[in-house]
């Protein structure tokens, strides 16, 4: 299996109102390296899995309505707790949307996504499934 991985980052804030959540049950902010991987069985006839130029730009699309944004107030997200691996899903199913329409060039070549938030430098989590 072949990847290409991307990377861009968001600024969030959020709380996740739940005793599991600790301190992090009050307002705060989080600033995520976002890691995007699309995976293939076979090279194209250019030798490429993705082009890096079209899945940087896909990653940044699926991003820029999370961006400084405080989780909270975001009307899709009401009731949800927003935490690192519900993001990861979220970013997912975006980017796997695109890829099947097409923005990522021919939708049958591209198999897996997986989608990593690196919360910190000692702490990350991740979503990867089939497109």
């Amino acid at each position: 299996m072949f990847a290409v991985e991307v990377r861009d980052h968001i600024m969030i804030a959020h709380s996740l109102p739940s005793p599991t959540f600790g301190p992090a049950q009050g307002m705060h902010g989080a600033t995520f390296t976002v890691d995007a991987a699309f995976f293939t069985e076979a090279l194209d006839d250019e030798g490429l899995v993705v082009d890096m130029g079209l899945a940087t730009e896909a990653l940044s699309n699926a991003l820029l309505p999370l961006k400084y944004k405080n989780l909270d107030e975001v009307p899709e997200f009401k009731g949800k707790f927003t935490t690192t691996e519900f993001l990861c899903q979220h970013i997912f199913a975006t980017l796997a949307d695109v890829a099947r329409k097409g923005g990522l060039g021919d939708p049958a070549r591209l198999k897996r996504l997986r989608i990593t938030l690196h919360e910190s430098h000692v702490a990350r989590a991740w979503y990867e499934g089939e497109i």
